[in-house]
């Protein structure tokens, strides 16, 4: 099995060093990652110009491609032209903090996985609830219980998977649940520097109350279990779209 692996904290980042030896036991391994923390850039591309690219060690571990762009650069530009093969699945993390609700939207970490799916390539997302000190190694070996138990994956597949916080104890186990569409309860901070500038800082909070009957990623992953949820890059609303074909234009 040939895998792409990439993330969205920078290829020096811990969590892919800690997913990266797991994935070698499953096939050959390609890494191409952003060359510095790209966390919030969702699915943002470079066209205006050109990417920089070079193979770089990390740490000793493995040699991958560090690219000067977004996660979705990375699963773009290594498709196109880094990999020597067809790429079978698209890895992409561990994420230090968790995506969950509507922050899959912002999330560099799910952009590079729905990149594959773009280009008919099963994918999936992993992410760790974010601690004062994660554990990357533990959170790996959750990652890729779960990875095999998911394969194999149909061409296109976007799978969504989120460790909670393993300070906590054993994961309580798996949830396969929807995304949550409830929101956080985000803010800004509002500080002056030293200059006397007024800057804005966001601070993210809580995720927003649901209904107790409905169980969403943002739920099942606070209360101790790994999520898996299926996403689709279709954004089209079908339901809305047919009542709208309707209308006498």
């Amino acid at each position: 099995m040939q895998i792409l692996l990439t993330n969205d904290d920078g290829i020096f980042a811990p969590g892919i060093s800690a997913i990266y030896p797991h994935l070698k036991k499953m096939g050959d391994v390609t890494v191409a990652a952003p060359a510095d923390v790209k966390s919030g850039a969702g699915h943002s591309i470079t066209i205006h110009q050109p990417l920089e690219c070079e193979e770089v060690d990390v740490n000793g571990l493995f040699k991958g491609y560090s690219v000067k762009g977004s996660p979705a650069d990375c699963v773009k530009l290594a498709l196109m032209e880094l990999t020597k093969k067809p790429i079978d699945i698209v890895i992409s993390g561990i994420n230090d903090g968790a995506n969950v609700g509507v922050n899959v939207y912002y999330s560099g970490t799910v952009a590079a996985a729905m990149e594959a799916a773009f280009y008919n390539i099963p994918s999936v997302a992993l992410s760790l609830a974010m601690e004062e000190t994660p554990d990357f190694a533990l959170a790996a070996e959750h990652c890729a219980e779960t990875l095999r138990k998911l394969l194999p994956l149909n061409p296109g597949d976007v799978m969504n998977v989120n460790i909670p916080r393993l300070s906590k104890g054993k994961p309580k186990g798996v949830k396969v649940v929807p995304q949550s569409t409830q929101g956080f309860h985000d803010h800004y901070v509002r500080r002056k520097t030293e200059q006397g500038q007024i800057v804005y800082m966001l601070n993210g909070g809580k995720h927003n109350d649901e209904e107790l009957d409905t169980i969403t990623d943002t739920i099942a992953l606070f209360d101790g279990f790994i999520t898996v949820t299926a996403l689709h890059y279709d954004m089209t609303d079908h339901r809305r779209t047919n009542k709208l074909k309707l209308i006498k234009w």
